[in-house]
Order: C-alpha cells, then structure tokens, then sequence
C-alpha cells in the first residue's frame, strides 16, 4: 500500500521580506499619527493655559474696573495729554532703546479689598497695573503685575502705624512729587524697580504670560482715542491749565476702556529665555514686544480715523511676520515656533456707570 506524503510549505524569503516592509510602513504611519496627535495637544494645552489666564486677569480688571471711584475730587493715573509722570511709561513701541518699558500703566482708586495687616478689611484700595520692567534678573520681569494696596476712608481714625493709609481726596494726589503720598505711593506711577521707594510689598505677579499690556478709550460719541475726553468738531477739549482730574471729569465722556494683552505660555516663555545674554536674557521677548506697536502708532494714525480693532491687528501682523521669518522687525532671531504660541486678547471694559460726582 502506497504510503501518503504530506508536503509542508512555507514562507519564501521574498514574502517575508515584503511582509516585514509593510508592517514597518504601517508602524511609521502610526507613529506618525500619533507625533502630529502630541503636537496638536500640546499647541492646544499651551492656547487653553494662555485662554485661561487672559481670561482671569481680564475679568480681575474687570472687577477692578467696575468699582473704580469716580470722581471729580479723586486723583488717577492714566494714559491722556496730561498725566503719566514719565513719558516714558506708556510705551513708544517699534524697538525701544534699552530701559523703555514699551506698556501701559495705570492707577486708580477702586472700592474693592487690598492688601494690609491680618485681621484687617480694607473698604477701598489704591490699584495700579504694570509689565514689570524693572531688573532683569526680577523674578517678576517682563510679567504683569497687580497693586491692590488697601486704605482706609479719611475720617477713620487709624489706631498705630501699622494701619493702611487713609483715602484721601485732592490735593492728595496717586501722582503727586511732593507731599504726604509722594513716597508711599511712588511705586504706582513708576516703573524701574530702581530704589526701595519703586517697589512695593502690596505689588502681585497676576499675568506671568503677559508681556504686552496697552490700554485705550471707547468714548460715548463711538470714537476709540488715546485721549479720554470727547472732541467738539474734532478738537480735543483739552485744557492743560488744568489738572487731570479736572479734565477727565470723572470718566464722564468714557464708555469704555479697552484693554489689548499679548501672552505666552510658560513652555514658550523658557524657550526665549537666553541665559548667554545676562544683561537681559529676555532680549527676545523684549524685541517682540517692541514690535507691537502703541495705540498711537497702529494703523489709522493720522488724518484717518482709528478703527476698532488696529492695534490687535498690528500686534498680530508681528507676530505672524516673526513666525513666517524666523526674525522680528530689526533683524534679530525669533525662534518660529515661539511666535506661533503668542497670542493675544482684548475686552472693551464697561465704564459708563453714574460718576460719583
């Protein structure tokens, strides 16, 4: 009887050869896949840090705002023909010289709580905002801060020396040179971090991303202006025999004040840091921020009338020109990827409530 044979058969060399090539491809598809998943979530983890602290410290001016004391006989410290101290402390934008901080500052008196001994609760605070551009070796530099310093209501009487400075009401001036306020106050309408005087205890990091704070007027005639006051047939009303306060009149032509910030993430913040340049290892940052132009500067400057929205625009435009080229405006290296992370906000804050006159 004829024994039956069984003949196995395997894979050639060549089919596993082809195999093995197909399974590679698709293990480089798959990876590939998931680096562009990674890349995608981690470009949206550093919008959803850079969204939500926007969105913090905008609702803290908010707030801020919301409350600010307006009247005739108060004192401010805002961006107008005649009030910041220092020109220099609202930015000249389009590469500043070194030591020009290149942002906004502001300081008002608002009836919310401020910072002064335990056990205490101030009915009202002296509030300033700035982009620290002091040292640059300052753990705070180039970031937002916030004062919130508490005082109390003149007429309440203070127990020892410890107790906040009373509110007080003109002459009494947030940016006077001389008197009872000049020093206590002094870090409110100054920027350099210089002297003990230029710094203040009651002074918080609230934006750490924030590197560009700019600031402007929507007035009730519809107009946006650099200027808080109404025109008549375009002329401004200023009248520089008198003071600010005289002049701002309790807000009484702002409907409201828009505020423009650009912010970074702290993964991009670390990556502009250069610790080479110890004279100041956020040259980057500064020149990107140098690139953002002020609100007098942006577009609409002139004759023509400023639109809502230039100053965004402009700040947006150096942006996407230093990710495109890898350079911001004077030449300087920008890392691309860096650029692509800035982003920035603005919120018109309501202003229009009954002055308190």
């Amino acid at each position: 009887m004829a024994t039956g044979q069984r003949h196995g058969h395997g894979f050639t060399l060549m089919e596993l050869l082809i195999s093995i090539a197909i399974v590679t491809i698709i293990i480089l598809m798959v990876a590939q896949l998931m680096s562009n998943a990674t890349a995608v979530a981690r470009t949206g983890n550093k919008h959803i840090d850079t969204d939500t602290q926007a969105r913090v410290i905008l609702d803290r001016m908010a707030t801020d705002f919301a409350k600010m004391l307006k009247r005739t006989d108060v004192d401010y410290y805002v961006k107008a023909p005649l009030g910041y101290k220092n020109p220099k402390a609202h930015g000249k934008g389009l590469h500043l010289k070194t030591g020009e901080p290149g942002n906004d500052q502001i300081a008002f008196f608002s009836e919310v709580p401020g910072y002064y001994p335990a056990g205490s609760s101030s009915p009202v605070s002296l509030v300033a905002y700035r982009v620290n551009a002091g040292s640059t070796t300052s753990a705070s530099y180039l970031k937002l801060e916030r004062m919130g310093k508490g005082l109390l209501w003149n007429g309440l009487k203070i127990q020892n020396q410890n107790d906040p400075y009373p509110m007080v009401f003109l002459p009494g001036q947030i940016a006077a040179g001389t008197g009872p306020w000049a020093q206590q106050w002094y870090a409110a309408v100054n920027n350099d971090n210089s002297a003990k005087s230029t710094t203040d205890p009651d002074y918080e990091t609230i934006g750490p991303g924030v590197f560009r704070l700019e600031y402007y007027y929507l007035l009730k005639d519809g107009s946006i202006s650099d200027v808080p006051q109404v025109k008549n047939n375009g002329v401004s009303q200023w009248n520089f025999s008198q003071t600010l306060s005289a002049n701002l009149n309790a807000f009484s032509d702002v409907q409201s004040v828009a505020v423009a910030i650009a912010v970074v993430d702290p993964g991009t913040r670390s990556l502009l840091y250069d610790a080479n340049t110890p004279g100041d290892p956020y040259w980057r940052l500064f020149n990107m921020l140098s690139d953002m132009a002020d609100f007098k500067n942006a577009n609409g400057n002139g004759n023509q009338a400023h639109i809502v929205g230039d100053v965004e625009n402009n700040w947006n435009l150096a942006v996407q020109s230093a990710a495109s080229t890898g350079k911001t405006a004077d030449g300087s290296a920008f890392p691309p990827a860096a650029a692509s992370a800035v982003r920035i906000y603005n919120r018109y804050i309501d202003v229009r409530t009954l002055a308190n006159l």
